[in-house]
């Protein structure tokens, strides 16, 4: 990533009120990008988007990805350098709830935000940003490389496999040798980070009830995850840009971003690393009754980013999770919340300049 890269530049970022876009828009706005965000208002209270007052650092739109007319009109009314797709319906367990809007956003958004960079001539590079979760998932010890099988069991996890399929389409059919687009796949791992106030991901929900002196209930302790903090995979999407800016086609396709086999933990591993941190009542036990499928087991190779982009995971999963807890600490004492995410921000470049001399 070369921060240099980014000053000046037309961005246009699908679902920057989220969890992740919020981390992007804060990271971008910081390095004199202009951004014009478009999604739904901050899917949950608090936001990251709301207290680091983000809709006042970038040109943001709330409207609907399936909107068709609407997200075109935003689109080529700015005429962006650079269109990167995070707009989603991310959680599995509501995927379950709520299947056909899941498919709706998460499939039907994709071809929308394909139809709208087909008729903005000013765009070189678009991102979709997809989920570790798109692989057929067998259960594997070894990570899914980006050549392996596409699949996804609940409505979450099929959906962002339709949308790499229907990604993989339009770039065959549409943005062929000569195109004005470069058009590429971004698979990461299991995002955590501060500022994450979702319904059933383990961090908010562990947050949520330590912040309240209750014990947090767990549903599959057992479970692997290559967990990553948020600007790992964000690092590796502006490096991939960047890399496509001027590759000529020569970076399109799917890459993925995760991290390294032994930063993949079982949910009770992270959970008993936060109640050692956590500075008050900190307790998890394991949730009795039936749940909804969701996978054991589930890595990524990222060989090719290494390889082929110079991106690597900089933090240690302990490291994460010291981070993450500082975040929610110092936000519980009142610390301004766009100063503590802009703290972090700096503390990863400095890690990446370091790595870089």
């Amino acid at each position: 990533m070369n921060p240099r890269f980014w000053n000046g530049k037309k961005v246009f970022l699908t679902g920057h009120t989220g969890f992740k876009g919020s981390w992007l828009s804060l990271w971008l706005d910081l390095h004199g990008a202009k951004v014009r965000g478009y999604a739904l208002k901050p899917p949950t209270q608090p936001s990251l988007f709301g207290e680091a007052k983000l809709g006042s650092r970038v040109d943001s739109v709330i409207g609907d990805i399936a909107d068709l007319n609407r997200l075109r009109r935003a689109v080529e009314s700015f005429q962006p350098d650079i269109i990167l797709h995070m707009a989603a319906q991310p959680l599995v367990r509501l995927s379950y709830e709520q299947p056909v809007e899941t498919y709706r956003t998460n499939v039907l958004g994709t071809v929308h935000i394909l139809e709208a960079a087909r008729a903005a001539k000013s765009a070189r590079v678009l991102i979709n940003v997809t989920t570790d979760k798109v692989y057929e998932n067998r259960e594997w010890q070894r990570g899914y490389r980006e050549e392996d099988r596409l699949g996804g069991f609940d409505p979450y996890s099929n959906s962002k496999a339709c949308s790499e399929l229907v990604t993989d389409s339009y770039r065959k059919s549409f943005f062929g040798h000569g195109s004005h687009l470069s058009v590429a796949t971004a698979r990461s791992g299991n995002v955590i980070g501060g500022g994450d106030w979702a319904k059933d991901r383990l961090i908010p929900d562990l947050v949520r009830a330590f912040s309240a002196k209750q014990e947090a209930v767990i549903r599959y302790p057992q479970a692997v995850r290559p967990w990553q903090h948020v600007l790992e995979p964000l690092h590796g999407y502006l490096a991939l840009a960047e890399a496509m800016w001027s590759g000529k086609g020569k970076f399109n396709g799917a890459w993925n971003f995760g991290p390294p086999p032994q930063l993949s933990k079982p949910v009770s591993w992270v959970a008993d690393r936060m109640t050692k941190i956590w500075p008050d009542h900190a307790h998890w036990i394991i949730a009795g009754g039936k749940h909804f499928h969701e996978a054991q087991n589930l890595t990524l190779n990222s060989r090719k980013s290494i390889d082929q982009l110079g991106w690597h995971s900089l933090l240690s999963i302990q490291q994460t999770i010291d981070w993450i807890c500082e975040w929610y600490i110092a936000r519980l004492a009142g610390q301004p919340v766009a100063a503590i995410t802009e703290k972090q921000i700096r503390q990863y470049e400095a890690l990446l300049k370091a790595k870089r001399a």
